[in-house]
């Protein structure tokens, strides 16, 4: 990783090639982006019921706030809006909505003085989402629902773009993660016991890399970054959004970030939906596509 750009008004192309070597690219807040996160405030309101969502880990019990996430986490995720939202995201910032696909969001949640670190709002580790199954294609955009620092946002770890990490992704099937895994998250409430990719030996933590933009703002990351949640010492949870692309062409052609250490058995390509019409990706092209993953895996060893 050699830069950070900001603003930068770059065609999509040109971008995504910049994010697949390893470069970072963060937005300041446009109208749809703004949009977006007054719809997720509202919702978060409403499930809090009056209490201060940022602020209200220290007034309800673990378990209760676990039962509110189990009930927002899913309506925002689900709620046809958040898809509208996505594609005109998507729309503004150049990319080619009949080639471009898009996973559903996700609402995270990164609670203050380990409140609550695993299950649903799991603190994440050092990680690549490519050792999750990600496809290298893929490019992350993440945005914060409201103000935020860099005391409880994102870490990145730019030594590990190009230095392989030991890691356990080679016993990751994400098709096995969807039957039990993200099922099973609200039950992990003082302890998560899923098996998750981690990486086998230490991490350092310098140089570290942690970029701050305003409510709606926008950081883009290749799917094969090493990143992880800051621990959060600031006394307020913080809301965020992510959702993931990939360009479909930049698949057919194996264009996307090198892979240096990810060996899961499977990829995420069934998730991905169309931005211009929301269809799904064709289930046999799909396999076709992780067959070829499989095969550059071994032609790479």
């Amino acid at each position: 990783m050699n830069a950070v750009y900001i603003d930068q008004s770059l065609t999509d192309e040109k971008r995504r090639n910049a994010l697949y070597e390893g470069e970072l690219f963060t937005y300041s807040p446009g109208v749809n982006t703004k949009q977006f996160c007054e719809f997720t405030r509202e919702l978060i309101a409403e499930a809090f019921h009056g209490l201060d969502p940022e602020t209200a880990q220290w007034k309800l019990p673990v378990e209760e706030y676990v039962e509110i996430l189990k009930e927002l986490k899913p309506r925002f995720i689900h709620h046809p809006k958040s898809k509208e939202f996505i594609r005109s995201i998507l729309e503004y910032y150049g990319c080619d909505l009949h080639s471009t696909y898009f996973d559903v969001p996700r609402l995270r949640t990164s609670t203050s003085d380990n409140y609550l670190t695993s299950g649903i709002a799991y603190a994440f580790h050092p990680h690549r989402d490519t050792w999750y199954s990600a496809p290298f294609q893929q490019i992350n955009w993440w945005m914060p629902v409201f103000e935020f620092e860099q005391g409880n946002g994102l870490a990145f770890h730019p030594k590990y773009w190009a230095t392989p990490v030991a890691n356990s992704s080679n016993q990751f099937a994400y098709s096995e993660w969807l039957i039990n895994g993200r099922k099973n998250s609200a039950t992990n409430i003082s302890k998560d016991t899923r098996e998750q990719p981690k990486p086998l030996e230490k991490i350092e933590p310098n140089p570290q890399l942690r970029l701050v933009c305003q409510p709606g703002g926008i950081i883009l990351f290749s799917a094969a970054q090493l990143h992880s949640s800051v621990p959060n010492q600031t006394g307020k949870t913080r809301f965020s959004i992510d959702f993931r692309t990939i360009n479909i062409n930049d698949v057919e052609l194996g264009k996307g970030a090198p892979n240096i250490d990810s060996a899961c058995q499977d990829l995420t390509l069934g998730d991905f939906l169309r931005a211009s019409d929301f269809a799904t990706l064709d289930k046999e092209w799909s396999k076709q596509a992780v067959n070829r993953n499989e095969i550059e895996k071994i032609n790479a060893a």
